[in-house]
């Protein structure tokens, strides 16, 4: 009578095995980038009005080798970034050189995409690389000089420079106008709060044009 062979493991030997095959994955996971911090390190645009333009950047975060020694990171070309935009309307806020922001890193090649700007297959076959970064937005900054801040108290718009609008004649509307202060000028002349008239003479009759 022929006798069957099994094979028989113990708890030492499931072990092991589980331990390998959790070093085979993590192995293949250090080979792929999903996102990482990243500064800018140059752009091709600079707040023009011009389609949406493309960044050089640098991980932050640095690598160790096997004897634990530092190795920075190459920087990365040529990479596209989020704008808010849909259509013809966007804001206009291109990244600046020194920005702490996050990068992803895209499933497959996106090389075709980004020179074409439509649908198209994968450049190669590579997955999950950081040459197919995305750069998103700044995460780590200073307090801003100049803003657009939402808050309980309103809407405030902050510029040290200037504040331009710009529209069609007659078709800049404003509900409400309250001015604070003399500085406000309309073709040379003060419309703040102290302000003088020609043409003034006593009893009830009108003032002339605004002098100064």
């Amino acid at each position: 009578m022929q006798t069957e062979a099994r094979a028989t493991f113990g708890s030492g030997d499931i072990t092991a095995q589980y331990k390998l095959a959790g070093f085979v994955v993590q192995q293949m996971l250090l080979k792929a980038s999903f996102c990482a911090p990243v500064m800018v390190k140059s752009v091709s645009t600079s707040g023009g009005v011009s389609p949406i333009g493309r960044v050089s950047i640098q991980p932050i975060v640095q690598q160790l080798d096997g004897d634990r020694n530092v190795v920075d990171h190459g920087i990365i070309h040529n990479v596209p970034y989020l704008r808010i935009q849909g259509g013809s309307n966007a804001v206009i806020l291109d990244p600046q050189i020194g920005d702490i922001g996050i990068a992803v890193f895209c499933d497959r090649d996106i090389s075709v995409v980004k020179s074409t700007s439509t649908i198209a297959p994968p450049g190669s076959d590579r997955t999950n690389h950081m040459a197919d970064a995305v750069y998103l937005s700044t995460i780590i900054g200073t307090a801003p000089s100049q803003y657009v801040r939402f808050s309980d108290a309103g809407i405030e718009v902050v510029s040290p420079v200037k504040v331009h609008i710009q529209a069609p004649a007659g078709k800049f509307d404003i509900d409400t106008l309250d001015i604070n202060g003399s500085a406000l000028r309309h073709n040379g002349v003060s419309i703040g709060s102290t302000h003088t008239h020609t043409g003034v003479t006593p009893g009830g009759g009108s003032s002339g044009v605004p002098s100064a």
